[in-house]
């Protein structure tokens, strides 16, 4: 027989070359062009196949656990079945079936930003695809490493408006760090670690479009070993820039550390820099809970969502050292040097002036300041007075705690919530007024916390919630909600009761989208459209097969929190909070 590479037309002739082309080893390249073995055709007559060979599906889904995916989120549907039917016939990797592929697509961004492993989610062609952007365009922009595997039509209907048909790669490379179709089974390994690669070094969200005729395709080429293909490495900045930094540091009087995402791995290290000399310590929103709240250094969330407190302590500061943020919110600021550490160096200097900047991996940076870095004493006024500031706002969050006035102040709600958490407890918060109460009255001691950072996006925490607690199946894992967020993806409520999955929902139920008053209000605009009826969500829990309490005063809130959060099951509460009471934005110190 004869076999024809589809990429430069070489022949291999079995006669002339004495071996059957089926019994090359499996790494044999096209000697002309280098392409893989796959990617050649017999040559006249009828192909020869064997029926029981693995498909391209087959192939891919080895090839996903080669590389260390443990679910795979979503949807299954016509485009994508050959997929899915591979993923029935394993078990390394588990299907997680969600009712609305955004929830596939937050649950894996959350996966991602929880372990910085390489996340999946799957959906058909058309509308199952575009339900996945919402979670794809929050893991590209929070940094987490997403691969989105949407099936497509048949090559053969493709530019034909066939039914679901759309120009996948055209809607999501704008937000992909990587956007191929498959359109060969020679294409699928080579496809799929270049996605991979891509996801995990960018960290962001990558694309394959998978039309279903080629996912049932016979693929003979061996998936690639993950420790030859896949390599992270820690980008550090060089010396001599990290020796100028250390220059500032040493001079400066009052310095402060601004952590953000890059400190996710490194709150010990954060610590021992900020005792080294004597800073006192902000955090952005995204890594609330990396260092302990309660330490004297420690002032808590800087940002309009954080406290007046922690903005009032970076304003007497005379040195700014921002590892691992490219903080937008200028106006809390003061105009002081700043050294920045980004590991993208684009981010540097790009929202405020920076005397210097490194870039590098925050971890592997720091670990080089600690060294470069003199002790010092710091200065006794200034570390006084953050303090003073730590004491004033633990006074702050005493007084939510006694107040049991009805309808219940979301104040009181928070500081129950601290009565109850595990000392490790993983909280995820989703967007809306209550983010705001619960970002400057919950003080971290061990406990973890998750949001959607840079696209706010509403809905987010009860996904990510069941995505932390596949993650981390022993911990606590508490889900703080608006009643507008949790309305948007409630359905898969039934999702955490199939998977017997025990996190703990708390909706702060008030019946309005309270955070848009708050801007109307602030901008000027009257209040307009923001409120809506809701269901009884605690009956709603009970009739998915879960547990649900409807709370509206203090007392009940005290019982229902004693009891379910002791229960190994899905648990909503159900809070009537204050529509008036609204959180304050911080502008300035």
């Amino acid at each position: 027989m004869k076999w024809r590479c589809s990429v430069c037309n070489y022949l291999y002739d079995e006669d002339k070359e004495g071996n059957p082309f089926l019994e090359l080893p499996s790494e044999w390249r096209c000697p002309i062009c280098s392409a893989p073995k796959s990617a050649f055709s017999q040559v006249g007559g009828e192909t020869v196949t064997d029926p029981n060979a693995p498909t391209v599906a087959d192939k891919m889904v080895a090839q996903l656990s080669e590389l260390g995916v443990k679910y795979v989120f979503g949807m299954p549907g016509d485009s994508i079945l050959p997929l899915v039917d591979s993923l029935s016939r394993q078990d390394k990797i588990k299907f997680i079936l969600t009712r609305h592929e955004e929830t596939g697509s937050l649950m894996a961004s959350a996966y991602g930003k929880l372990t910085g492993e390489l996340s999946c989610c799957l959906s058909i062609a058309g509308p199952g695809a575009t339900n996945m952007m919402t979670g794809l365009v929050d893991a590209a922009t929070d940094k987490a490493p997403v691969l989105a595997l949407m099936g497509q039509v048949a090559q053969a209907f493709l530019g034909s408006e066939y039914l679901q048909e759309i120009d996948e790669i055209e809607i999501f490379s704008p937000i992909a760090v990587f956007a191929e179709s498959v359109s060969s089974p020679s294409q699928a390994i080579n496809l799929t670690i270049t996605a991979a690669k891509k996801a995990l070094i960018n960290m962001g969200s990558a694309v394959l479009s998978l039309p279903t005729d080629v996912l049932a395709m016979p693929l003979i080429d061996d998936i690639w070993e993950m420790d030859k293909h896949v390599f992270k490495q820690r980008i550090q900045p060089p010396e001599e820039e990290v020796k100028k930094a250390a220059e500032l540091i040493n001079k400066a009087k009052r310095p402060l550390i601004f952590g953000g995402w890059g400190i996710r791995e490194c709150g010990e290290e954060v610590i021992e820099f900020a005792e080294k000399i004597n800073a006192a310590i902000a955090t952005t929103t995204r890594v609330k809970g990396i260092v302990h709240e309660t330490h004297p250094l420690v002032v808590g969330v800087l940002g309009s969502v954080g406290t007046r407190f922690a903005a009032k302590t970076v304003a007497k500061a005379d040195l700014l050292i921002v590892l691992g943020s490219g903080f937008r919110q200028r106006n809390l600021l003061p105009d002081i040097p700043i050294i920045q550490v980004d590991i993208d160096g684009t981010r540097i200097g790009r929202m405020f002036p920076v005397s210097v900047g490194l870039h590098g991996d925050a971890h592997a940076t720091l670990k080089m300041l600690i060294e470069h870095v003199k002790p010092k004493k710091g200065d006794q006024k200034f570390l006084a007075e953050v303090g003073k500031l730590k004491k004033l706002h633990q006074a702050e969050i005493d007084g939510y705690a006694a107040d049991r006035s009805v309808p219940i102040n979301p104040g009181y709600v928070v500081t129950s919530i601290k009565r109850y958490a595990d000392g490790d407890a993983l909280i995820t918060v989703d967007s809306g007024d209550h983010t705001y109460w619960f970002y400057k009255n919950y003080v971290c001691e061990g406990e973890r916390t998750l949001m959607s950072a840079n696209m706010a996006c509403i809905g987010f925490a009860f996904p990510a919630s069941m995505a932390a607690q596949l993650v981390y199946p022993d911990r606590q894992v508490i889900c703080v909600n608006g009643d507008g967020g949790f309305g948007q993806l409630m359905a898969d409520f039934t999702t955490a009761v199939r998977e017997e999955l025990p996190v703990k929902v708390i909706v702060f139920n008030d019946g309005k989208i309270k955070n848009i008053a708050k801007e109307q209000a602030m901008y000027g605009y009257p209040v307009f459209g923001i409120s809506f009826p809701n269901p009884d969500f605690a009956k709603f829990a009970e009739s998915c097969g879960g547990v649900g309490y409807r709370i509206t005063t203090p007392d009940e809130l005290d019982r229902a929190f004693e009891e379910g959060f002791k229960l190994d099951r899905p648990v909503l509460f159900d809070v009537l909070v204050d529509p008036d009471k609204m959180s304050p934005v911080v502008k300035s110190a």
